[in-house]
C-alpha cells in the first residue's frame, strides 16, 4: 500500500451551506474521517458511509481524548496508506490546534493539506446582521481565546485590547463571561460599551443577547445561553437591529428532519434552506437495483409489444435507463410506447432523459394512476411497470380489471438505514426538531426503523400525500398533508406548521 495523506478540513460554523466546495470534494473521497463534537450535523451527514469514522470529541472540560492521542491516530491511519480527513469545526488553524496535529505528520514525512473553513468570529456576527468592522466605529478586529486553564489567571493584556478601540471577539469563553467583562472594565473599558453573546450561530437555535460590558453577564444568565457561543464587544453590536436578515426568513429557528432516499439529490432540502430552516438530511432509505434483472431484460427484448410503460418513482426511471444502457438498448426502441408517470418528480426525471409523459393523474398516488390509466387502456393491451419490489399492489389490479395485460417487473428494492452519526431519537426527545418531512410511505417506515423506542406522538410529520400520511398515522404521529403532492406544496405546509407552534 502506498503512503496515505491527511487533509485538515475546517467544517465552518454549522450551516452546511458554509462548508467549502473543496472541503466537500475531499470529504467525499475520504477513507478515514476523524471528527469532534464541534462539527455541525449537516456536515456530519455528508461523511461517506464507506469511510471509517473516529470520534475524538472535545467539549470544554470533558476531554474524551487527549490531543497527543489524536495526533497519533492521524499518523497511524495515514501510515496504513489511507486518505485521512481530520474534520474540525470552524477553521483548523484558528484555536483549532491544527498546527499541533501537523507537527507529528511533518516530522514523519506524511503529506498533508489544509482546507480553511469559514470561521465563527466573522460568520456568526454576520448571521446576526453584525459587521465585525464598520468604518464609523473601528479599524481593527481582535480574536481572542476565552479559554483559560482551571485555577489560573488569564494571560490576556486587557489594557492593550481596550486601547486598540477595535472589535473584540472571544471564542470559547462563555463559562468565563464574567471574568472577561471584569478584565475589560479593569483595563479601562467604558462600562456602557455595547457587548453581545451570540449563541448557536448559523443554526436554527441561533440567539443573541445584546447589552453592555457592565450588564452582559447578568443579561446572559437571565436569558440562558446555550453553547457554542461567542462574545462580541464593540460598537458594531448595535447594528444587529438594523442589519439582521437571517431571523427574518420565514423558516428561521425551525429545524426540519428530512428523510430521503440517499441517492436523490434533494431539491426539498435546498428549498427549505432557502427559506431559512436548518435541515437535517438523514437517509432513511436507500434504493438498490436488484442483482437479477433478467425479467426486465426479457421485457427489453419484446419492448415493441407494449402499449404503455408506467413509472411510479424517479428511482424507477433512473434504474430503467441504467439497465437499458447496460444492454446497449437504444432509446428509439421505445418509439411507439405511451408513457405514464405517477407524479411530478417522476415526470421531471423522465424529461431529463428527453421523454415527455403522456399521462399523469391529478393526485399523485398508485390508486389514482391506476384509475386514470384504466380509462385509457384498451382490453388486451400490454402494460409494463418497472418498479420497487414492494409496490402498490392495487395499481396492477386496477389495470387488469380494465382488461390490460400487466407485467409488473421489480427492478429495485428499498433498504432501510439508520444514521450512525446523529441520534435522531434524542433530537426528537429534546424537542429540537420542529417537524419531520416525509416524501413517501417507505421513508416513514425507514425513519421508524432508525428510531426504535421513540414516542411517535412527539413527532410532527409533514406528509406529501395520502399513502405517506396513512403510514405516519399508523405510528401515532401528529400528521399534516400537503395540498398537492408537489415539493413546493410540501414546503408551504412546513411554513404553516411552523406558525402553528
Amino acid at each position: 500500500m502506498g503512503m496515505g495523506k491527511v487533509w485538515l478540513i475546517g467544517a465552518g460554523p454549522g450551516d452546511i451551506g458554509l462548508f467549502t466546495i473543496k472541503g466537500q470534494e475531499v470529504l467525499q473521497k475520504a477513507e478515514v474521517v476523524v471528527y469532534d463534537s464541534l462539527v455541525g450535523q449537516g456536515v456530519l451527514s455528508k461523511i461517506p458511509a464507506s469511510a471509517k469514522r473516529i470520534f475524538v470529541g472535545k467539549r470544554a472540560s470533558h476531554h474524551t481524548m487527549p490531543q497527543e492521542e489524536i495526533n497519533q491516530i492521524l499518523l497511524e491511519e495515514a501510515e496504513k496508506g489511507y486518505r485521512v480527513v481530520r474534520l474540525k469545526g470552524g477553521d483548523p488553524f484558528l484555536f483549532g490546534r491544527g498546527g499541533e496535529e501537523l507537527e507529528l505528520l511533518s516530522q514523519r514525512g506524511i503529506p498533508y493539506e489544509v482546507v480553511p473553513g469559514v470561521t465563527s468570529p466573522i460568520a456568526v456576527p454576520a448571521y446576526n446582521g453584525i459587521p465585525v468592522t464598520h468604518r464609523d466605529f473601528c479599524s481593527s478586529l481582535h480574536i481572542i481565546t476565552g479559554h483559560k486553564k482551571a485555577g489560573q489567571e488569564y494571560d490576556i493584556d486587557f489594557e492593550a485590547l481596550v486601547r486598540t478601540k477595535g472589535t473584540l471577539v472571544f471564542l470559547m469563553g462563555v463559562s468565563a463571561l464574567g471574568d472577561i467583562m471584569e478584565g475589560l472594565l479593569k483595563g479601562g473599558m467604558d462600562p456602557d460599551m455595547p457587548a453581545a453573546v451570540l449563541s448557536q450561530g448559523t443554526l436554527s437555535g441561533q440567539k443573541r443577547v445584546v447589552a453592555t460590558v457592565s450588564t452582559l453577564k447578568e443579561e446572559a444568565d437571565r436569558q440562558g445561553i446555550q453553547t457554542p457561543a461567542i462574545i462580541l464587544v464593540g460598537k458594531v453590536c448595535t447594528l444587529a437591529d438594523e442589519f439582521a436578515w437571517y431571523e427574518k426568513l420565514p423558516l428561521f429557528g425551525y429545524k426540519v428532519l428530512l428523510t430521503r432516499p440517499k441517492n436523490l439529490i434533494s431539491r426539498t432540502a435546498a428549498l427549505l434552506r432557502e427559506k431559512g430552516a436548518e435541515v437535517l438530511e438523514l437517509p432513511a432509505i436507500r434504493t438498490v437495483p436488484l442483482e437479477d434483472q433478467s425479467r426486465l431484460y426479457q421485457a427489453f427484448e419484446q419492448i415493441k409489444t407494449y402499449s404503455w410503460l408506467v413509472f411510479t418513482s424517479p428511482t424507477g426511471v433512473e434504474i430503467f435507463f441504467q439497465e437499458m444502457e447496460k444492454r446497449e438498448k437504444d432509446i428509439r426502441s421505445l418509439g411507439g410506447i405511451k408513457i405514464a408517470s405517477i407524479g411530478e418528480g417522476t415526470r421531471k426525471k423522465l424529461k431529463e432523459h428527453g421523454i415527455y409523459t403522456d399521462l399523469m393523474p391529478e393526485v399523485y398516488d398508485g390508486d389514482s394512476l391506476g384509475e386514470a390509466l384504466g380509462k385509457e387502456v384498451n382490453p388486451g393491451e400490454k402494460v409494463l411497470i418497472p418498479r420497487a419490489e414492494k409496490g402498490n399492489e392495487n395499481l396492477a389490479a386496477l389495470l387488469r380489471k380494465a382488461g390490460a395485460v400487466v407485467e409488473d417487473v421489480p427492478t429495485y428494492q428499498t433498504v432501510y438505514e439508520k444514521s450512525s452519526l446523529i441520534d435522531e431519537k434524542a433530537e426528537f426527545e429534546s424537542g429540537n426538531i420542529g417537524c419531520a418531512v416525509f416524501t413517501s410511505a417507505s421513508t416513514v417506515k425507514g425513519f421508524a426503523e432508525g428510531t426504535k423506542g421513540l414516542d411517535y406522538t412527539k413527532v410532527r410529520a409533514a406528509c406529501i400525500g395520502k399513502q405517506t400520511k396513512a403510514a405516519a398515522d399508523a405510528y401515532g404521529m401528529q400528521t399534516w398533508m400537503a395540498e398537492k403532492a408537489t415539493i413546493e406544496s410540501l414546503i408551504e405546509l412546513v411554513e404553516k406548521m411552523k406558525h402553528m407552534e
